[in-house]
């Protein structure tokens, strides 16, 4: 099923209807969006980082959850599939694919349903509207970045602190230096460095098209990403995407913070929904950098709104206390967003490659 999750979209598939082995899951993988090639012309990706990404789920065997899920981003130009990531705007969609395909069955008025994400090891609670034991596409919830109005979709991170390091703050400080830079290194739903945009020479408010141009000020926020990575014990990931970069900036438009998200290949259109709990769980640890630009009291900020790229974007921290260190003990973060199918069949992938996998 080809389906729209938050401001991306891309391919979800049944576990069951792919190879079970992972090297041979991916030729496919890479087969079925037309990787690598930057047009993605043989296949359905969209020539796009946000539109080249994949979304598996099965039924799950533990207690209490209804689905487990895999994200894998299938790179546009690299002969490559990453299963490192996480993509919370995809992850939307998960819910709603799963009811779609039988996997959970609906309730009436609304269903949630508790999702085991394997990139992280969490769990994430998804509320989605199904009157009529149906699913509901329309609505009247607007997400920034997507054209019109949806029905809304409350995902909900349980607990989402450390996924992949272990910790809120991989290298146990709320501000490094490097190459020069003050950086907040921070791991909530996903790893991400976050630079003030003025210590890099930006504004903050820049759009995509103009951070992207910017090919020299790219390549040094790579070098940053990669020395980041490795202080925060992830070694080498010059072939994986995380961490992210996240460059933020004070408020324009009366949101609590201005952010500009980056994947390897550039700048995101609107805002990974990861990235955006992962900015407001910061905002809230004293002396990082987002906290320096806009809560320099490290007050408890549960709604944090984000200014992005294609307009705003808000996510609600809860919070438990906080350590002897003051760090912020956050027991969920939550965003509202929509997701909805765009077309279901059969993709077809050329014999030479699904043949010799099979």
């Amino acid at each position: 099923m080809l389906m729209r999750g938050g401001t991306s979209k891309g391919l979800y598939f049944l576990a069951s209807d792919l190879p079970a082995q992972t090297a041979s899951r991916d030729r496919v993988l890479l087969a079925a969006m037309g990787s690598p090639d930057l047009r993605q012309i043989d296949g359905l990706g969209g020539g796009d980082d946000q539109s080249s990404k994949v979304i598996i789920v099965e039924p799950s065997a533990r207690p209490g959850v209804d689905v487990d899920f895999l994200f894998a981003q299938v790179s546009v130009a690299r002969d490559l599939v990453d299963a490192t990531p996480n993509s919370g705007n995809m992850l939307a969609g998960v819910a709603p694919f799963a009811l779609e395909r039988g996997v959970v069955r609906p309730a009436v008025p609304t269903t949630l349903v508790r999702i085991f994400d394997r990139n992280t090891g969490k769990i994430v609670e998804a509320r989605v509207h199904t009157p009529g034991g149906r699913v509901a596409y329309q609505g009247s919830f607007a997400l920034d970045g997507v054209p019109g109005t949806s029905a809304p979709i409350e995902l909900t991170f349980i607990e989402p602190a450390g996924g992949m390091t272990g910790k809120l703050l991989p290298t146990d400080s709320a501000l490094d230096v490097v190459d020069g830079i003050p950086v907040t290194c921070i791991d909530f739903a996903n790893p991400i460095v976050i630079v003030a945009a003025a210590d890099v020479g930006k504004s903050g408010h820049e759009t995509k098209p103009e951070l992207d141009a910017d090919t020299a000020w790219r390549a040094r926020l790579e070098r940053l990403r990669r020395r980041a990575a490795r202080l925060m014990g992830l070694g080498d990931v010059s072939a994986v995407e995380l961490p992210k970069v996240v460059i933020v900036a004070p408020p324009r438009a009366g949101g609590t913070i201005a952010s500009r998200y980056f994947a390897q290949t550039g700048c995101h259109t609107a805002h990974a929904l990861t990235g955006a709990v992962c900015v407001a769980a910061a905002v809230n640890v004293r002396g990082s950098v987002a906290a320096q630009l806009v809560n320099p009291a490290a007050a408890d900020i549960g709604n944090i709104v984000i200014e992005h790229p294609s307009g705003r974007l808000e996510a609600r921290c809860d919070i438990a206390g906080r350590t002897c260190t003051g760090a912020p003990m956050i027991a969920s973060a939550t965003v509202v967003t929509t997701a909805r199918p765009l077309f279901t069949g059969e993709v077809f992938v050329r014999s030479r490659v699904y043949g010799a996998v099979r």
